[in-house]
């Protein structure tokens, strides 16, 4: 299957078509996974008790309420005992100094529990990152988590690329938020001047070596990523809350066919306004073949993370 030459734009800001905050679904939510291949989620968030209960103050005042208001022993908890198999622990420097305390806090996550893949994190820019990022990667942290939204730089600034190096000598991932929505008006600068396809294909390009995946299928440039999919070997997508029914724009079906083995399920938990299975329920009901469906729900992410405990 191939991108749809014609495929419409999900364009226009999301949030200019509804109230801020969005509200929570409270939709109903199963005990277990329903009846799937195995499931590893690719999109976990992992802070400090501390800088969790600033996000979910933040994300209720200006984007969802939170559902899932869980340290981050309680949040591995909460999946893995519902049947997911591992999960992919991610956290975002959000100012300088920052990076040393969240990756070690990290790492500690994963020696207490086998059924983690952390990522490092780092403020691009900031005094000595690439040796913050030596230090995680020695400390067994297995790739790198980067938010353009939040952190205020494009995927193709400057500051990245020592970033990118790191990743390239150590034969890490990044994954690397640079799709343009959710816009939050209240972000410290706009996503819209920040991010775009055409950015990441120059990182590609740049670095031809370094395994990028973008979450939330990029949004809301889904036709330019499908593309960039096509064409790059190196770009990843997650579908983390692409699924979701949630936002503005319809589910990207074709994206989920496109190229199976670069697509990795992600949930975005516990940062979620909705039921924790909601978009696995979601994926389940898109028809995709066997093959597919066991690739994106975990055989991409076994591949592209490369975890010890799923070797």
């Amino acid at each position: 299957m191939s991108a749809p030459k014609d495929a419409p734009l999900a364009g226009g800001r999301w949030y200019e078509r509804a109230k801020l905050p969005l509200p929570s679904l409270g939709d109903p939510e199963g005990d277990r996974l329903p009846a799937l291949p195995e499931v590893i989620d690719a999109h976990v968030h992992l802070f400090p008790d501390p800088l969790f209960e600033a996000m979910r103050k933040w994300f209720g005042e200006n984007a969802w309420p939170i559902r899932y208001r869980l340290s981050s022993e309680r949040a591995i908890e909460f999946l893995l005992s519902r049947g997911v198999s591992h999960l992919v622990g991610l956290c975002y420097a959000h100012r300088p100094g920052v990076a040393r305390a969240l990756n070690a806090h990290m790492a500690g996550l994963c020696r207490n529990q086998p059924q983690i893949t952390g990522l490092a994190t780092v403020l691009p820019g900031e005094e000595g990152a690439g040796e913050i990022l030596r230090e995680a990667f020695a400390m067994g942290l297995r790739g790198v988590k980067l938010h353009c939204h939040v952190q205020c730089l494009s995927p193709d600034a400057p500051e990245m690329h020592e970033v990118y190096g790191a990743c390239e000598e150590a034969g890490l991932p990044l994954v690397i938020h640079a799709g343009r929505e959710p816009a939050l008006p209240r972000y410290r600068c706009d996503p819209y001047q920040l991010c775009s396809a055409d950015r990441i294909e120059r990182v590609l390009g740049d670095h031809p070596r370094l395994r990028v995946c973008v979450p939330h299928f990029g949004a809301d440039e889904f036709s330019e990523y499908g593309r960039l999919l096509e064409r790059h070997d190196n770009l990843y997508l997650d579908t983390t809350m692409t699924a979701s029914g949630y936002f503005p724009v319809e589910t990207p079906g074709w994206l989920f066919r496109l190229r199976p083995e670069r697509v990795l399920y992600g949930s975005d938990f516990p940062n979620l306004p909705f039921a924790w299975d909601r978009e696995l329920r979601a994926i389940a009901g898109l028809g995709l073949d066997d093959q597919a469906l066991a690739r994106i729900l975990g055989g991409t992410a076994r591949e592209l993370f490369r975890p010890s405990t799923l070797d």
